[in-house]
């Protein structure tokens, strides 16, 4: 399995996390973004998609999940034989599955990944999930340039179930803070509300964890809704009404809107739960 030429399709946050941590191990590393920003010295930046699936062996795809299948799509004709095309977003298993064909038809390798936590601040060492034909080969590969991936199946489907349905939890979780968290604070109950999850769930630091979760969804609000509808998606797969999961979404775009409108303009990123929903409180109502 020849591995010499780096393309990361997605230079976000999670793009630049890769392209930074893995760039030593590659004789180049090209990458390529609907919204280019400069990029460092030793990485090439593409012209298009296209430029960058030509020329590369590893193909790493960092996109926002309601673009999985569409990357997937617009890369494959352009593929060499033999490629491997690592998908790292949040999609749904029949998104996968759909994307896994369009790859292999234009005589790819594709491998899904299930990325199981924040890529923040692990790093390339976050922990993930592989699955396809060629998952074992290329997770060799991949741990031996320092990453953290296991193989979970053979098939397609399987890796992004694991990660969809922990998502439904995880995302929920936060969804389901935020809206509790703001609503105390609106009626002045907070501090007897979190003495009483402390009793409940008494592992969980509830203090800490709601500011961690309300810095993290105004900050990446827009992409866990994204997530969130490919979780439902997921959910609707198996012909089960993916009533909680659409829900999750909303709030979590939600809080995408309002950061965007400026309402938490001015609450810094380590802030306390407490700011972040005074801020939302504070904002005009419809």
């Amino acid at each position: 399995m020849q591995m010499q030429h780096l393309g990361l399709i997605g230079y976000g946050e999670v793009g630049r996390i890769f392209a930074a941590g893995l760039g030593a191990h590659f004789a180049s590393v090209r990458v390529w973004d609907i919204d280019f920003r400069a990029v460092p010295s030793g990485l090439q930046a593409c012209a298009s998609l296209h430029a960058l699936a030509q020329n590369c062996d590893l193909v790493i795809s960092a996109v926002t999940a309601a673009n999985t299948l569409a990357v997937a799509q617009e890369a494959a004709p352009h593929l060499r034989p033999g490629t491997l095309f690592l998908d790292l977003n949040s999609a749904s298993p029949g998104t996968k599955l759909q994307a896994s064909q369009v790859v292999e038809a234009a005589g790819a390798h594709y491998v899904e990944a299930g990325v199981m936590t924040s890529v923040p601040p692990f790093g390339i060492k976050v922990p993930m999930l592989l699955g396809g034909p060629q998952a074992q080969a290329l997770s060799v590969r991949c741990n031996a340039m320092g990453m953290d991936t296991r193989v979970v199946a053979a098939t397609i489907g399987t890796a992004s179930a694991i990660k969809m349905c922990r998502s439904v939890m995880i995302k929920g979780l936060e969804a389901l803070v935020i809206e509790s968290y703001t609503t105390a604070r609106a009626y002045g109950v907070e501090a007897h509300v979190l003495p009483t999850l402390a009793e409940t769930f008494p592992s969980i630091d509830w203090e800490k964890t709601g500011g961690y979760f309300f810095s993290r969804v105004a900050q990446h609000g827009k992409r866990r809704a994204e997530e969130m509808r490919e979780c439902a998606q997921t959910v609707r797969e198996v012909g089960f009404a993916p009533l909680m999961a659409e829900a999750i979404a909303e709030k979590h775009q939600w809080v995408a809107d309002q950061a965007r409108a400026g309402v938490l303009d001015g609450v810094e990123k380590s802030a306390p739960w407490q700011a972040y929903a005074d801020a939302l409180l504070a904002a005009p109502k419809p």
